[in-house]
């Protein structure tokens, strides 16, 4: 099995959800489900950020004219259904499913015409930025379906080769840094890089910011995500009374 990781990029007025997340650079959205079948795409997704972003998000789902993943600029016609399965001051959980017409497409219909069934996804936004991740076997045709792929997006969506791996058995088929989004380990690197983690520091985070060409307050989102997701990995399983008793 191999993973390939790429990423489409919105610009903007083409993607609702792209536009409602770039106005809230600390709202993600990352898939707890996504299937497809030949005439039907249904996915279940979790978005986090502030509420008023949430409740931006609600609507951009509920849009009549947005179908979750559709490439087609325009209203292509599908039926489709939102349903919020949960929601909190902070967090969103949505269910989207539609059928297609012959105008419709999606990253997993093209994925499943070129690579054939027995694929699974996974993806993360942030921003503009869509990535997605497709585990699928070692012969499959990744080049023919990256190439139909960029024919379908068009001039509205940038698209970004990221990665294409050999999927490490003895690692249960995910590389260990993988629960961590590809954006925040890229924060990581550039404050590792510069001397963010340093003592003293060698660098603040508005400059930081500047140097890697993104607002402050998406960069610090990305460090205190990625930082809390280092934190629970290295405490593992044991609770913090048992780590505070040896102290």
């Amino acid at each position: 099995m191999r993973e390939f990781v790429f990423a489409l990029e919105y610009e903007p007025g083409t993607n609702p959800v792209a536009d409602v997340l770039a106005e809230y650079p600390e709202t993600a959205v990352r898939s707890l489900s996504c299937h497809v079948s030949a005439d039907s795409l249904w996915r279940v997704d979790h978005a986090t950020g502030p509420d008023n972003a949430l409740e931006a998000l609600e609507r951009a789902y509920a849009n009549a004219d947005y179908f979750a993943d559709c490439l087609v600029k325009d209203d292509c016609g599908a039926d489709c259904e939102v349903q919020v399965l949960d929601r909190s001051s902070d967090e969103l959980v949505v269910y989207t499913y539609w059928e297609r017409t012959e105008l419709c497409t999606s990253v997993p219909h093209v994925a499943l015409e070129h690579l054939g069934d027995g694929l699974l996804f996974e993806t993360y936004r942030e921003g503009r930025r869509y990535r997605w991740r497709i585990v699928l076997a070692s012969d499959a045709p990744i080049h023919d379906f990256f190439d139909a792929l960029g024919e379908e997006v068009g001039e509205c969506t940038g698209i970004e080769m990221l990665r294409l791996t050999e999927l490490d058995p003895g690692r249960n088929g995910i590389a260990p840094d993988e629960s961590i989004p590809l954006e925040q380990r890229e924060a990581l690197a550039a404050a590792v890089e510069h001397g963010y983690y340093e003592t003293p520091r060698e660098i603040e985070l508005s400059e930081l910011a500047e140097r890697v060409g993104i607002p402050r307050s998406t960069l610090s989102y990305r460090l205190r995500r990625a930082e809390a997701s280092l934190a629970s990995a290295f405490v593992g399983d044991e609770s913090i009374e048992q780590l505070a008793a040896r102290l």
